[in-house]
């Protein structure tokens, strides 16, 4: 294995750098290994200044595992709302009751122990056991995967099982044993405010002299790029149905995608389709029932990790035929004013709050 220059000396300076540049967030200022948990699951995938309203939302609502455990799935769920990656929010409850039933309430501080834990992997029990505990476990984000990258000048991305194993091994190597979890956060505090995947910020950074790509003069080759999966691009039409002042929704099954999260009735395009066709065609066969569209009233776009989706929303009455709802996990007929009461997909929501806001499907320019 290839070693920096001097190791010592780079967890001095690292640790320095780390305690008077480190950005103040909630979650740095506790050692209970809950609350970090639960932080270190929130920021997967997604920035710290979106995280830090949902966190402390979290914490108030759920201040204890026992708490948590106690909540009901579509309470913790709705705390998730906007975060996506819903079954994240879903090993969190089952990992809660786990600890509650099997742990005594008290989360596992063994490396064995963490990872029996439901949505609990490698990454997120070093940072739990080494923040909470000061145990000396390695971590490696994508943060810290660019940060060894190039500072060992090493072509790996983590993109297979051997470039990961290499990534961890080199991990461990720079780990400080005195100060493990402060050590693994200024890791992943570096590569989130300097060592960046474009521009990285090289002359302010605390370790510049011993960076291997630094000293190529070519930081951003490192780590080599991972090959792009082509995101697929989805059509769908979604339609809102109101009686008596209230409008149909319905629950996704809970085995599928977003699996338990509420929406508005429809489907994906078929190819010889337009949108309105669409709509027609999936209703009968969902709700068994035939609609006529009296407008549109918004197009929405959201992009999913994988693919990017174009919603068409119609505001729709129901011309014949009994609603016999087969494609859910079960359906209701919800007052305008107790709609944000349940959790829908991101896309979902805008309808939602298009709706509270304008009381009812008018259309939206």
């Amino acid at each position: 294995m290839k070693h920096a220059a001097n190791v010592k000396t780079i967890q001095r300076a690292l640790l320095k750098w780390f305690d008077t540049d480190q950005r103040a967030m909630p979650w740095r200022e506790t050692k209970d290994p809950y609350r970090i948990w639960v932080s270190e699951i929130m920021l997967q995938q997604t920035q710290v200044k979106t995280v830090i309203p949902y966190y402390e939302r979290w914490v108030k609502s759920f201040p204890t595992v026992e708490k948590l455990a106690r909540a009901r799935e579509n309470t913790v769920l709705k705390h998730w709302e906007g975060l996506g990656y819903y079954s994240r929010a879903r090993n969190l409850h089952k990992a809660a009751k786990q600890i509650v039933s099997d742990h005594g309430g008290k989360v596992p501080d063994t490396l064995e122990g963490i990872l029996s834990l439901p949505g609990i992997g490698r990454y997120t029990a070093g940072a739990v056991l080494s923040i909470a505990h000061d145990q000396p476990v390695p971590v490696l984000d994508g943060n810290v995967k660019r940060v060894v990258s190039r500072l060992f000048g090493l072509a790996e991305n983590g993109a297979t099982k051997q470039s990961e194993n290499t990534l961890w091994e080199h991990a461990e190597s720079l780990l400080s044993k005195n100060r493990p979890g402060d050590f693994n956060q200024s890791l992943m505090e570096l590569g989130a405010t300097l060592c960046l995947p474009q521009n990285p910020m090289c002359l302010l950074c605390p370790i510049v002299q011993h960076c291997e790509a630094h000293r190529q003069g070519e930081p951003e080759k490192y780590p080599p790029p991972k090959q792009r999966t082509a995101t697929k691009k989805i059509e769908v039409s979604a339609a809102i149905i109101q009686k008596e002042g209230k409008v149909f929704i319905q629950q996704r099954p809970r085995n599928g995608l977003m699996g338990g999260l509420w929406e508005f009735p429809g489907g994906k395009r078929e190819p010889h389709e337009n949108a309105e066709a669409c709509l027609v065609r999936e209703i009968q066969e969902e709700l068994g029932v035939q609609v006529a569209i009296r407008e549109k009233v918004m197009t929405i776009r959201h992009a999913y990790t994988r693919f990017r989706v174009t919603l068409h929303v119609f505001d729709c009455t129901v011309e014949s035929g009994r609603l016999r709802p087969t494609h859910c996990e079960q359906w209701r007929w919800v007052a305008l004013r107790q709609l944000d009461k349940y959790t829908f997909p991101a896309a979902n929501v805008k309808i939602v709050n298009h709706l509270i806001q304008n009381g009812g499907s008018k259309t939206k320019s």
